[in-house]
C-alpha cells in the first residue's frame, strides 16, 4: 500500500468516525410528513383549531323539543357533562372538533351510559344501503355509534386537512423546520479546519491536536457557550454558512400558510385583518364560515345516537357570541339592549359579570325616550329635542 493510500484510509476513517455520530449518516435536512401526532407543531394550524375548537367547546349543550323549547333529560345531560372517565365534556366537545376537522370524520361512540371516539373504525354499505361499522373485526350495532363527516364527494367518507392539505401542509412544516434548525445552530452549517501543513498521519502529536480541536468545536452546542481553542503556526478555524435561502423560505410561507385555513373553511387573511380592526366582526365571521355547520352536524349526529330516529327530542349547542367580544364592547350592547326594550338592567348586570340588584326597577323594561314608533311624524321631529313631554309640562306649571 503506498503513502498516498495510507494518507487517504487515515482521512476517510476520520470522516467516517465524524458522520458515524450523525443519525443516519446524511447531511441533506430530514423531512417532516404530517400526521395526526406532528400536525399541531405547525403554528397557524393550531391557532385555527383552537379558534373554532375553543367556540365549540364554550357552547352550552341543552335538550330541546320539536318547538325549540329546552327539556329535562337527566341521563343525556349526565352523559353530555361527564361522557367517560377519562374527558370532561368541555374536552370531550374540543377533541371531537379537532380529530373531524383534522381526519375529516369521527365516530362517536354510547356504550353503558359512556360517550368515547372511536379509532380505526371500518364502516360499509350492504345491498339494502344499511351502513355497518367493524373495530378490530368486530361488529358495532349501528345504534350505538354515529359517523359524523365533513362531506367533500363522497357519501361514506369524510375529508379534512391531513387529506386535502397535505402537500401544502408538509411544505409548509418543513419550510419551517429548515428555517428554525438554522438559527437554532447560529446559522453554522460546519466548521472548518484549515492547516497549512501537510496532515501526516504517522505524527500522533498532529493527529491528537487535530481530534482536540475538532473534539472542541463539537462541543459547542449553544450560542452562549464561549470556547478558547489554542491554535498553533499554519492552524486556523472557519465557518461554512448555511447555504439556505431565507427570503425564499419566508416568501413561500407568506403565500402557503394562509392557504391551509381555506381547508378550514376560513379566509387567513381576511380573519386576520378583522382582528386587527373589530374583533367582534372576526369572531362573527369565525362562527359563520366554520364553527356554525360544525355545530349543526355534531347536533344531528348527537340527536340521534342518544335519542334515534324517532324522537322530537333534540341535542342543540348554544354559543353567547358576548364571550368573544372586549367588555367595552358588551358594555355598549348592554345599554343599547336595555334602552330598547329588549331587556332589563338586571339581566345586562350577569352579563357583565355583576350581581343583579332584584329591584323593581332594575327587573323592568326601558324604552328610551328618543325613540318612537315608526310611521308617526314625531319621529323625526321630537326624536331630535330629547326629555319627556310630561317633565316639561311640569316645569312649565312650576315656571
Amino acid at each position: 500500500m503506498g503513502l498516498r493510500d495510507r494518507f487517504s484510509n487515515w482521512v476517510y476513517s476520520k470522516l467516517e468516525k465524524r458522520i458515524k455520530e450523525i443519525d443516519g449518516g446524511s447531511v441533506r435536512f430530514a423531512s417532516v410528513f404530517a400526521t395526526e401526532e406532528n400536525i399541531l407543531e405547525s403554528s397557524d394550524v393550531y391557532e385555527l383549531l383552537q379558534d373554532i375548537s375553543n367556540q365549540m367547546m364554550l357552547a352550552n349543550i341543552v335538550i330541546v323539543d320539536k318547538d325549540g323549547n329546552e327539556v329535562q333529560d337527566a341521563r343525556v345531560s349526565k352523559v353530555l357533562r361527564n361522557p367517560n372517565n377519562y374527558l370532561t365534556g368541555s374536552e370531550f366537545i374540543k377533541l371531537m372538533t379537532n380529530s373531524f376537522l383534522l381526519n375529516g370524520e369521527v365516530f362517536p361512540l354510547l356504550n353503558n351510559g359512556q360517550i368515547h371516539l372511536a379509532a380505526n373504525v371500518e364502516t360499509e354499505l350492504d345491498k339494502q344501503l344499511q351502513q355497518h361499522f367493524k373495530i378490530s373485526g368486530t361488529e358495532i350495532p349501528p345504534d350505538m355509534i354515529r359517523h359524523v363527516k365533513n362531506i367533500g364527494t363522497n357519501h361514506l367518507k369524510g375529508v379534512g386537512l391531513l387529506e386535502l392539505g397535505r402537500k401544502t401542509l408538509e411544505g409548509v412544516m418543513n419550510a419551517e423546520k429548515v428555517l428554525t434548525e438554522k438559527y437554532v445552530k447560529g446559522g453554522i452549517l460546519a466548521f472548518l479546519l484549515k492547516l497549512d501543513a501537510h496532515i501526516n498521519p504517522a505524527n500522533g502529536a498532529q493527529s491528537k491536536l487535530i481530534n482536540a480541536i475538532l473534539d472542541q468545536l463539537e462541543a459547542i452546542d449553544e450560542s452562549r457557550t464561549v470556547k478558547m481553542i489554542p491554535l498553533g503556526k499554519g492552524y486556523s478555524i472557519d465557518t461554512m454558512k448555511s447555504t439556505i435561502d431565507d427570503e425564499k423560505i419566508l416568501s413561500y410561507l407568506k403565500v402557503y400558510k394562509p392557504d391551509l385555513g381555506k381547508y378550514l373553511g376560513i379566509n387567513v387573511d381576511t380573519y386576520t385583518a378583522l382582528i386587527k380592526s373589530d374583533l367582534e366582526k372576526a369572531m362573527m365571521y369565525l362562527h359563520n364560515k366554520a364553527v356554525r355547520p360544525i355545530m349543526r352536524n355534531f347536533e344531528d349526529h348527537l340527536s340521534l345516537l342518544f335519542f334515534g330516529p324517532k324522537s322530537d327530542k333534540r341535542i342543540k349547542f348554544k354559543i353567547n357570541i358576548l364571550d368573544f367580544v372586549t367588555y367595552s364592547t358588551k358594555t355598549n350592547i348592554g345599554y343599547n339592549i336595555v334602552r330598547t326594550a329588549i331587556t332589563s338592567p338586571d339581566n345586562v348586570a350577569i352579563m357583565l359579570g355583576f350581581p343583579p340588584q332584584n329591584t323593581p326597577e332594575t327587573q323592568a323594561v326601558y324604552i328610551s325616550n328618543d325613540l318612537t314608533k315608526i310611521g308617526k311624524k314625531k319621529a323625526t321631529d321630537d326624536s331630535l329635542k330629547g326629555g319627556d313631554d310630561n317633565e316639561k309640562e311640569e316645569g312649565n306649571e312650576n315656571g
